[in-house]
């Protein structure tokens, strides 16, 4: 795995990253603060047709990437149609898990009619909730977010939620574009930071045209903060950003 150490290493930078001054945070029940960028609105769930993706072998090089074996319990974090699921599903085997996730429920409906088709025995589905992926405890030896963390309205009470459901030395894999976040993507600096503030360290990073963007691993900290310590990351952390720590 080619692992970006400028990337790595600018952590430590980004943890003095500033806090929006929007006097909207004071007014929120929410614990959690907002994001300091824009969010993308809610795209297609189906990223791109699966025979134009199998055709650069996406999903077996993110699988590769990831370390995925047979046996693992995994999420799969905004299935839409189930790209990743059914290839998933395959790679674990019988003694694996995979569970499905998206807020979206008429997209689960049909996941759940394709995982029945082709007698998927060892995937389930879960509905989501925007600012919550509703995922249990100590569950899961990864956790895959697919073209879609730049949806989440909510990313630090997300990201925030979903920490405890990874297994001792899980990790979230991220892939994603490097391009404004109301355009579909998100700078990996400004991806790092966020994942950072909710509690998660950066473990590899690697650009990766050949499956439309980067691909970007994580695993958690120590410990996580209060919720109502967490900070937004500016949102100036821009596009191409990686770049600039070449």
């Amino acid at each position: 795995m080619v692992v970006r150490t400028a990337l790595l290493s600018s952590i430590g930078v980004l943890a003095a990253c500033g806090a929006s001054n929007a006097d909207s945070h004071n007014a929120k029940r929410s614990p959690f603060p907002d994001p300091d960028r824009p969010v993308s609105a809610l795209g297609s769930n189906q990223f791109s047709t699966e025979v134009k993706r199998d055709s650069v072998n996406e999903a077996q090089k993110v699988m590769d990437l990831a370390g995925i074996e047979n046996g693992m319990t995994v999420a799969d974090i905004g299935a839409g149609e189930g790209y990743y699921t059914v290839r998933l599903a395959e790679r674990v085997g019988p003694g694996g898990r995979v569970l499905a996730q998206d807020i979206d429920r008429d997209a689960l409906d049909r996941l759940g009619k394709r995982i029945e088709r082709e007698r998927l025995d060892n995937v389930s589905i879960k509905q989501g909730q925007p600012s919550d992926p509703r995922l249990p405890e100590g569950s899961f030896d990864r956790i895959f977010m697919i073209h879609m963390y730049h949806e989440i309205a909510q990313p630090y009470a997300f990201l925030w939620r979903m920490w405890p459901s990874l297994k001792e030395g899980g990790q979230v894999i991220v892939v994603d574009v490097d391009r404004p976040t109301d355009q579909h993507g998100i700078a990996p600096l400004l991806l790092a930071c966020e994942f950072g503030r909710a509690g998660y360290q950066l473990d590899a990073f690697r650009d990766a045209p050949e499956i439309s963007g980067y691909y970007a691993q994580f695993r958690r900290a120590a410990r996580r903060p209060r919720p109502q310590d967490i900070e937004p990351c500016r949102g100036g952390l821009a596009a191409g950003s990686t770049d600039a720590a070449s």
